[in-house]
């Protein structure tokens, strides 16, 4: 029975080994995806992206008619000057935009973009006095994805379609998200997935969106057998008593996304926008998911009332190589295997009760490092050294003497550097707070598992000896 459990918590540790070493691969959309989150590392790591965001100077061109409305669809000087409509060079940025508390506004919903986007490690600054944002971030897969996202204005507005009034815009907006919707199967044809963008409106925005689905609603036509009898006859009485249909426009920084009217009055408060089309193909579907995400992104984040342009874009290489951390990694392993040879040297068949709970706490460590979102720089890996250092010395003491005041005399010693890492973790400076998060989770993490594990196999083996 003892042996069993042993066998137990070895295939246990096993199993949490080779999900924190070798992932587990599921299928998504006809491709094998790791379901383990990865490492989040730190500029000195991976590199970073450096940005320069400039307060835009240009104009645009705004074709109006005689009443000033303005025209959206694309005509030739001739086109214009034969229906009487003027082109006017509108300003980005009117000079009384330009002004320190749009800036600063400006910058805090880019950081909201940027924590949005899964963006933690970042350093932003505004010059004051010209409006120009600078970021710098970590480079990853999706780092022209964010650019893209951070410099959109993200104005969004629902306007009557012929007088241009605005009837709502990102003040009415609670969040915004994703949603998919799966088609039905019928035997072997699939009608795929579609892709929506689902914008929640918050109190006062479910109030204007109830009134305005009220207010445009579509027109519908007679279509009864006397009329159709009577067509003739009728017409002049229908054509004065027809309904002109009123439609909506909706449109994000001046462009328009779609024009509608309503089926019905919605009282719950949302709006679900169709992306795309349905698809069945893997690579058409992440199209529109990223598409869809990306509003969603800039729409629950609100709107920055400067319009920016990308100056400065530049990548900025690690001074760590790849070769330089596979070297890295080599030593650490290597050193890990010395201390578990050690281990059996010196305490045999107990030894590899700590061999095992080590492998163990090494895994589920690497694990929790993972899911805390702890960002790895230089300093936090030297965190995660120390940790099994002080791991190793913890189960040393414990074959050793398998005493409670193993514990107590550990933790004792260790107060100084836990209330040291406390310290370090709210520190917001990157290397310091990665040193800080590292040792604290790692502390709290020794305490746990093996009080719990260790000490466990440990009593397991008394009770087999005795």
């Amino acid at each position: 029975m003892k042996k069993i459990k042993i066998l137990t918590i070895t295939l246990v540790i096993i199993a949490i080994t080779m999900i924190a070493f070798f992932g587990v691969y599921t299928q998504v959309q006809n491709r094998m995806e790791n379901q383990i989150k990865d490492y989040t590392d730190a500029m000195d790591l991976k590199g970073s992206r450096n940005i320069r965001l400039t307060v835009s100077t240009g104009n645009t061109t705004v074709v109006k008619d005689a009443e000033g409305k303005v025209i959206e669809e694309e005509l030739t000087d001739e086109q214009i000057a034969e229906k009487g409509y003027t082109k006017e060079e509108v300003p980005d940025n009117k000079e009384e935009i330009k002004n320190v508390e749009n800036y600063k506004a400006s910058k805090k919903v880019i950081e909201k973009r940027l924590k949005k986007l899964g963006v933690d490690n970042y350093h932003i600054k505004l010059d004051e006095q010209t409006g120009d944002i600078v970021i710098e971030f970590t480079e990853n897969d999706q780092t022209d994805s964010i650019i893209s996202n951070i410099k959109t204005a993200g104005k969004f507005e629902i306007v009557d379609s012929q007088t241009n009034e605005v009837l709502m815009n990102n003040g009415d907006i609670k969040k915004a998200k994703v949603m998919y919707g799966s088609g039905n199967s019928t035997g072997t044809v699939n009608s795929g997935t579609s892709v929506y963008l689902d914008i929640e409106f918050n109190k006062e925005g479910k109030k204007k969106l109830e009134e305005i689905s009220n207010q445009y609603v579509k027109v519908e036509e007679n279509t009864t057998e006397e009329e159709n009898a009577n067509e003739e006859e009728n017409t002049t009485e229908e054509n004065a008593t027809d309904k002109e249909e009123k439609t909506v426009t909706m449109k994000v920084d001046n462009e328009t996304i779609m024009s509608t009217s309503f089926e019905e009055p919605i009282k719950i408060g949302k709006l679900q926008l169709s992306v795309g089309s349905s698809a069945t193909d893997a690579d058409t579907l992440q199209g529109y998911v990223d598409q869809a995400s990306n509003m969603a992104t800039v729409l629950d984040t609100g709107h920055m009332p400067v319009k920016y342009e990308l100056g400065e874009n530049q990548y900025v290489l690690s001074d760590i190589t790849t070769n330089d951390t596979e070297i890295a990694v080599y030593v650490v392993l290597a050193i890990i295997v010395l201390g578990i040879i050690l281990l059996f040297i010196r305490y045999k068949v107990v030894g590899t009760l700590g061999i095992i709970s080590y492998i163990g706490f090494i895994s589920l460590f690497m694990l929790l490092v993972r899911y805390t979102n702890v960002v790895l720089s230089l300093e936090g890996i030297l965190g995660i050294l120390i940790v099994f250092v002080l791991d190793y010395r913890l189960i040393n003491k414990l074959l050793k003497h398998n005493k409670i005041e193993s514990y107590q005399e550990f933790f004792t010693q260790i107060i100084p550097i836990m209330i040291l890492a406390i310290t370090f973790c709210f520190i917001r400076w990157v290397p310091i707070s990665s040193f800080g998060m590292v040792m604290f989770w790692g502390i709290v993490l020794i305490a746990i598992y093996n009080s719990i594990v260790t000490n466990y196999l440990l009593k397991i083996n008394a009770g087999k000896e005795k």
